[in-house]
């Protein structure tokens, strides 16, 4: 098989810088809300930051990703430094940490939005230069888009589960709360491997499709659309 490796570089060009700046502003906004109410330890820690170096997992921002690129499986995951967060130096922590949680999506929200506006700019830039920005702020819509919704969903240590603790009733929230140290696993099992075994037996349960995919495909049109991209 042979690979075209200026195609190859020029594409990873357009996904690089959007993929950091989704990654570091979505942590780094954790930190700051934290740190907004009451708790500096994220800001001690140096994660109240743009610096991406600060944020990035070796294994999971990097090593992760680019063994399930290389790979045949039709999905790809990782994950950055999680943010240290002390609960109890919060002013009111079952209420703040739903700020604190939120922040990320919110923030990947937001960089979608200024993505979609910038588009207007850099359809007016030309020739290639032009085509290299817009393929990077779409790629920036997307990978946002993305981010946020599936962060939302409501498992520990996903920020979703951790809205969800901070919202329901004690007794729910403490067994919510109880599953974080397993939340990964459960969610690889749920979105991966049950999809995987659906297949074989011939039954479509793809989770990943419903729960995300879905909603970012009724929310890209409208980005796209303020940004002058049909």
């Amino acid at each position: 098989m042979e690979y075209d490796l200026p195609a190859i570089l020029y594409t990873a060009s357009t996904w690089v810088l959007p993929a950091l700046l989704a990654i570091t502003l979505h942590e780094a906004a954790h930190g700051l809300v934290a740190w907004y109410l009451g708790d500096d330890t994220a800001y001690n820690a140096g994660r109240v930051t743009i610096n991406p170096l600060k944020h990035i997992d070796p294994f999971g921002t990097i090593v992760l990703p680019a063994i399930l690129i290389a790979s045949p499986l039709p999905f790809i995951f990782g994950y950055a430094k999680p943010v240290p967060i002390a609960v109890g130096r919060l002013g009111r922590p079952k209420r703040d940490m739903v700020f604190v949680a939120s922040a990320g999506p919110v923030a990947n929200l937001l960089l979608a939005l200024i993505a979609a506006i910038l588009l207007n700019v850099a359809t007016l830039v030309p020739g290639s230069v032009g085509q290299w920005l817009i393929l990077n702020l779409a790629n920036a819509i997307l990978l946002n888009l993305l981010l946020a919704v599936f962060n939302m969903l409501p498992l520990p240590p996903l920020d979703g589960g951790r809205v969800a603790v901070g919202l329901l009733p004690h007794e729910l929230a403490f067994r919510l709360a109880r599953l974080e140290p397993y939340g990964l696993f459960i969610l690889i099992g749920l979105l991966f491997l049950l999809p995987y075994l659906g297949r074989q037996v011939g039954v479509d349960v793809n989770l990943l499709n419903w729960l995300v995919w879905e909603p970012v495909k009724w929310l890209l049109p409208y980005f796209m659309q303020l940004g002058g991209l049909n």
